[in-house]
């Protein structure tokens, strides 16, 4: 599937307003693994003839890292930057394929002058299903498949986001098979709070080997992600365990997209 990926510059050029924003976020624009997901997102969008535009190279960074190393100066300088260019756009409506930036825009930008009706992706994608614009027909069946869902911190506990995802998966007719420790009482994955981007301090194990543990323990083939936090984390679980081939880490915007043949 080809198609331009249009900017708000470009449609503001010609008079033009799309119905959201979608924001890409850092790892979706600069990750490889996570740039897949973006253009699962996109290929979604535009299969469902949803008018969208993204920021391009006037987006930056929400601040969320920064603010979570307790970097509160760094986080409203990069947030106020963001804002002046959303409000300068009248932006209404984003949707966004990272938990950290939902919760950060959502949540943390109306105190500062942003507010926007912000949504992730997968509950666009369970909209999308719910309106029948989405059917999972077309293309590879994940029929009778064994899936784990897992969590993530800024979705589920942080956001109260637990049906959204499952309802994606369980439209496929897979086989959803829960963690012990999941929805409300999940595990975190090990790389929010800017855990991300240190080394682990001193303990008996990495929380996403514990994490990945569990879910192999379910014996199912797909771990289901919605956060390219966890998609890193997990990916290297699964690596660390040497199960790359009985055991894939997928978004839930791959799956769908996958499911529909795009």
């Amino acid at each position: 599937m080809q198609f331009k990926v249009p900017t708000m510059a470009e449609l503001t050029a010609k008079g033009e307003e799309p119905e959201i924003l979608f924001w890409v976020g850092c790892a979706g624009s600069y990750d490889e693994r996570a740039q897949k997901v973006t253009r699962d997102i996109c290929k979604i969008l535009h299969f469902v003839g949803i008018k969208y535009a993204v920021l391009g190279t006037e987006e930056s960074c929400t601040g969320d890292p920064a603010k979570r190393a307790g970097n509160e100066f760094l986080f409203q300088m990069q947030a106020m930057g963001n804002i002046e260019v959303l409000n300068g756009y009248s932006i209404k409506k984003i949707v966004t394929g990272c938990p950290h930036c939902f919760n950060t825009i959502k949540n943390e930008y109306p105190g500062l002058g942003g507010t926007y009706e912000v949504i992730h992706h997968t509950q666009l994608i369970q909209d999308l299903i719910e309106a029948g614009k989405l059917k999972a027909e077309n293309g590879e069946s994940f029929k009778g498949k064994k899936i784990t869902y897992h969590d993530p911190c800024y979705l589920g506990r942080g956001n109260g986001v637990y049906e959204a995802p499952r309802k994606a998966l369980e439209a496929l007719d897979a086989d959803l098979v829960e963690m012990k420790r999941c929805k409300s009482n999940g595990l975190c994955c090990g790389a929010g709070g800017a855990q991300m981007f240190k080394e682990p301090e001193k303990g008996n194990k990495d929380i996403n080997i514990e994490r990945i543990e569990e879910a192999i323990g379910t014996k199912s083939t797909i771990i289901a992600a919605g956060c390219p936090f966890c998609m890193t984390m997990l990916s290297d679980g699964v690596k660390m365990k040497e199960k790359e081939q009985e055991v894939k880490v997928l978004d839930i915007a791959e799956i769908t997209a996958i499911a529909n043949g795009l």
